[in-house]
């Protein structure tokens, strides 16, 4: 039986006082499983755990009862709850009667998001204990959640809109650095988790019922976030996490579309999406397009792009559905059908970062699938400042200075007399990890700036003077190009 937001929200001052008893958190959570059995965990592999958890006493109770999805005894779940009633537990549907016990009817877990603990309400995901997959599943803490997490900028803005925030663990996130918070979804039993999430954190957060951007309509932001419904298939609507009834990428592009609207002047966003890759098209070109003409500063980060049957059968067993069962397999047939149908060769999968200006739209879209460790949002805000400062100057008559990470680097491969160079790269340590191959005069020109240096134009005729040539305006336009690209990437940085 559904139960409303008010009775769950009721119970969470009694709730956040047991855990914080028990030291239900992220870091006591590792210190008591120890390295091994936290593996286990995010293996869904339980037996590693519960031996972990079998002498933490009332912490073990509630890693068996909410992380294992185990049936405990009534005692030991009412002694580790205190001062939580059991009944108004089971009552608000935190809790389920398994015959003589009790176990969990939420999902309840610590989460570091990186302004210390907190705690995220969800449903169940079955990924421990098998259980069917609703349409209004609310899902927890999956990787495409925690991806998006690392990926937002955090630096402070006024106000920020969570648009489809599922179980809100984005707006909880966003809350250590935005000072008010609007968290909006379609799913009405998603409304009442986000709300007792934030509720349980003691977090004042603005959570609104109503599809796409219809209850914020007339309201802009400092910043917007989403983890949209965008997984691509049919206009059809299995499981409101995933699916937003809208054709193939039509999600991403209803929201890549809209969120400009919702942006004050300067205002950013991070954005979850997915795009097609159709045969003969750049893709690149693609998401451009869902971008007005004026107005928005944009950099697309493709992570990954699967091809349509590893993508298929990835969501189906998101679903819960076995690839070997005559009825998944059918329902795996017509989606690859409808893919296709429209000439689908491939997913690409990222981020998507914008921000509000007062210009021309200027795209970035480029694929960032190699691996890099450093989080993407300081690196957002970064690209945007130097994005902002291309607009207003001109690099010919500008000082640059390298970016402390920025390394040469020259490969090298026998040859019939000896080692012979096969490329040099200007190589950025941080950020993404840019690399950009270079010639020996560009190589030169970079090793020349200096803060207190010379300008690029009088760099290029330095240069140009060195090896006995003219300076062109094809030298200086090629030498400009280079450098942009190098500003935009943070390879080299203004002086």
């Amino acid at each position: 039986m559904e139960q409303s937001a008010s009775d769950l929200i009721a119970l969470c001052d009694d709730l956040r006082e047991a855990l914080i008893r028990c030291r239900y958190d992220a870091d006591t959570l590792l210190e008591t499983l120890g390295a091994d059995a936290h593996s286990a965990l995010g293996r869904s592999e339980p037996v590693p755990v519960r031996r972990a958890a079998r002498d933490a006493g009332d912490l073990g109770t509630l890693i068996r009862l909410f992380l294992l999805a185990d049936t405990c005894s009534r005692a030991d779940v009412a002694a580790a709850l205190h001062p939580l009633d059991l009944d108004r537990a089971l009552a608000a549907g935190l809790l389920e009667p398994d015959g003589d016990g009790v176990r969990a009817g939420l999902d309840l877990r610590p989460l570091d998001t990186g302004a210390g603990n907190r705690w995220i309400l969800s449903d169940l995901d079955g990924s421990i204990r098998p259980r069917p997959v609703d349409a209004d599943h609310v899902i927890g803490v999956g990787q495409a959640s925690l991806s998006l997490l690392q990926a937002i900028p955090t630096d402070p803005v006024d106000t920020l809109l969570d648009l489809g925030t599922g179980c809100g663990i984005q707006a909880v996130h966003c809350a250590g650095f935005a000072r008010s918070i609007t968290a909006t979804d379609v799913n009405p039993r998603s409304v009442r988790l986000a709300a007792a999430t934030a509720a349980l954190n003691g977090l004042d957060i603005e959570v609104v019922q109503g599809s796409w951007f219809e209850p914020v309509a007339d309201r802009t932001f400092d910043r917007v976030v989403a983890n949209p419904p965008f997984v691509v298939g049919s206009a059809a609507v299995d499981h409101s996490y995933r699916d937003s009834g809208l054709d193939l990428d039509g999600a991403s592009e209803l929201v890549v579309s809209g969120v400009p609207d919702l942006l004050n002047a300067g205002g950013t966003a991070a954005l979850l999406a997915s795009w097609l890759h159709v045969d003969g098209q750049d893709w690149r070109h693609r998401v451009a397009s869902w971008l007005p003409d004026h107005g928005i500063d944009a950099w697309f980060v493709q992570r990954d792009v699967a091809d349509p049957a590893l993508y298929v059968g990835t969501w189906l067993r998101d679903g819960g559905l076995d690839p070997r069962d005559h009825e998944t397999q059918l329902r795996a047939e017509q989606w690859l059908d409808h893919l296709d149908g429209a000439d689908v060769v491939g997913i690409g999968f990222g981020f998507v970062y914008l921000r509000k200006i007062d210009g021309p739209t200027e795209v970035l879209a480029e694929d960032l699938s190699h691996g890099f460790a450093d989080p993407l949002g300081p690196e957002a805000i970064a690209y945007f400042a130097r994005s902002e400062w291309l607009r207003e100057h001109d690099v010919v008559d500008a000082r640059f200075r390298i970016e402390p990470t920025t390394a040469l680097e020259r490969v090298y491969r026998p040859g019939e007399e000896g080692w012979q160079q096969v490329v040099a790269r200007l190589h950025r340590g941080s950020g993404p990890a840019w690399q950009h191959e270079v010639d020996d005069l560009a190589i030169a020109l970079v090793g020349g700036m200096r803060a207190d240096g010379l300008v690029l134009s009088e760099l290029v005729e330095l240069l140009a003077a060195a090896h006995g040539e003219a300076v062109t305006t094809e030298l200086t336009t090629a030498a400009a190009a280079l450098v942009t690209s190098l500003v935009r990437h943070g390879l080299v940085l203004p002086a």
